[in-house]
């Protein structure tokens, strides 16, 4: 879901670094000192999952793993997927500096609904809701990522409405492997160590 430099007009990547400035800054207010190691690790995670690229026809997909960063971390989550964009922008070349701020909302927004959504397990603890809370927490991140970035590539140029297409409906097979990933991660903390997900 990396945008890459040069796909995106000016305007669209001036509107996607001023959303992903006011976003950072709000969860940077909220963070803690000492979240910063379970951050870190959630980061390296997020970074290792969006290396691997498997081509569809003019696009490619991946896991993203933002689900799972949201459920993790709350609010912080935004501020961990811009700071592994901006690596994998800088060593691997995947995604763009232009685009970065585009990208951190593309993936960033979702974590942060997947994380609100997650909370209602404050309303049944019961361990079925909030399993499925944590499976429909890593569905719902992919498809309003695939959505976000449908939106930015048909505001940019009207001729990406075919590859915007594409784009939504060769991700639904990753929304259900993110889905069973975020399940089984959060069925495995539970047991383990429940306070993360708190």
């Amino acid at each position: 879901m990396h945008i890459s430099d040069g796909v995106l007009n000016g305007t669209v990547c001036m509107a996607g670094y001023a959303i992903t400035a006011m976003i950072t800054g709000y969860s940077l207010k909220k963070m803690s000192t000492e979240d910063i190691p379970k951050i870190s690790v959630v980061t390296s995670a997020f970074f290792i999952a969006s290396l691997i690229h498997i081509k569809i026809g003019p696009t490619s997909v991946h896991l993203v793993l933002n689900g799972l960063v949201g459920i993790l971390l709350g609010m912080a989550a935004f501020p961990s997927i811009l700071i592994g964009l901006l690596l994998q922008a800088f060593v691997f070349g995947h995604g763009g500096i232009t685009t970065l701020g585009v990208n951190a909302v593309i993936m960033g927004v979702p974590a942060l609904i997947a994380h609100a959504l997650f909370r209602l397990k404050k309303l049944n603890t019961a361990k079925t809701f909030v399993l499925f809370l944590a499976f429909l927490s890593g569905g719902i991140a992919i498809f309003l990522s695939s959505l976000l970035l449908a939106i930015f590539l048909v505001f940019s140029e009207k001729e990406f409405v075919t590859v915007a297409k594409i784009a939504v409906v060769s991700n639904i097979p990753v929304m259900l492997i993110e889905a069973t990933i975020c399940l089984l991660v959060v069925k495995f903390l539970l047991q383990v160590k429940p306070r993360l997900l708190e």
